[in-house]
């Protein structure tokens, strides 16, 4: 199973053919709700075949990809909740089953990202390249504390500091880029950062937010992070912005409710604030 809407909606494309190995998409009717489905062999997907199957980075690679392109055709046009990779049941009573115990939960869903996709912003703060500098450029030895290497030690403390509150600023910019889309967006919800080694040396993720956005805002919201991204606070700051996506971030069946939305009380937000949350 690879995603739920509300209602049958237009025809899949001809052309999309789901996981290797199984047989023709179609629509799977459960009263309001249709998930769009595939037969497979049993024995290419029992836990252990699977496990093998996605421990190799390019079938996995593969996986993925049919399941994207399956569930964006799926939700053109119509809105839908993406299911995870490799949803699997083993009759097509237990996914109605499925369907109908999940119900309330598919629509509170569906509720909240119709008419609204999802968008990602990242912030990286961006190293300068420190000058060439070191004991020997003073003519000093770092093993004694000669007036040369006092003055590398001084230096060298204030890059540390320097650092410091350029990270420090770059910290209040993505707090201020954040405020300023939430006035846009409906929700947003905060990611884990990335390391060194997927933004590359000399960058420090800041940021990692996805955006809940109307597509009628979406204008607007690209507008206003194409000023944020030339204003002074984000001089030493790289920001990059993908999307529209399937809102994958938003669409929790088991916890529709899980991210951060406008349209929360000023008081409960204030109070989750307080308590040192996100929010």
């Amino acid at each position: 199973m690879f995603a739920v809407r509300r209602g049958r909606g237009p025809d899949l494309p001809g052309e999309l053919e789901g996981h290797e190995g199984g047989g023709p998409l179609r629509l799977l009717p459960v009263g309001a709700l249709w998930a769009v489905v595939q037969d497979v062999p049993a024995v290419d997907y029992s836990q252990e075949a699977l496990q093998k199957k996605l421990a190799e980075p390019a079938t996995l690679e593969r996986c993925v990809r049919a399941h994207h392109a399956v569930v964006t055709a799926f939700a053109v046009r119509a809105g839908a909740i993406p299911l995870p990779l490799a949803t699997l049941y083993h009759s097509e009573e237990r996914a109605q089953a499925a369907l109908r115990a999940n119900a309330a939960d598919f629509e509170r869903g569906l509720d909240r990202i119709s008419g609204r996709r999802e968008w990602a912003v990242k912030i990286s703060l961006v190293t300068a390249a420190p000058a060439p500098s070191g004991p020997q450029a003073t003519g000093g030895d770092a093993r004694e504390p000669t007036p040369g290497g006092r003055a590398y030690l001084a230096r060298l403390r204030e890059r540390g500091q320097e650092r410091e509150q350029r990270r420090g600023r770059a910290v209040e910019a993505a707090e201020l880029l954040d405020r300023a889309a939430l006035s846009i967006a409906a929700a947003s919800v905060r990611r884990r950062l990335h390391s060194a080694e997927i933004t590359g040396r000399g960058r420090t993720q800041i940021m990692n937010t996805a955006y809940l956005v109307g597509e009628e805002q979406e204008r607007d919201f690209i507008e206003l992070l194409e000023r944020l991204r030339e204003a002074p606070e984000f001089q030493d700051c790289e920001v990059e912005v993908t999307g529209p996506w399937v809102p994958y971030s938003f669409v929790d069946a088991a916890t529709p409710d899980a991210a951060r939305s406008r349209e929360e009380s000023d008081a409960s937000a204030a109070s989750r604030r307080a308590a040192g949350s996100p929010a």
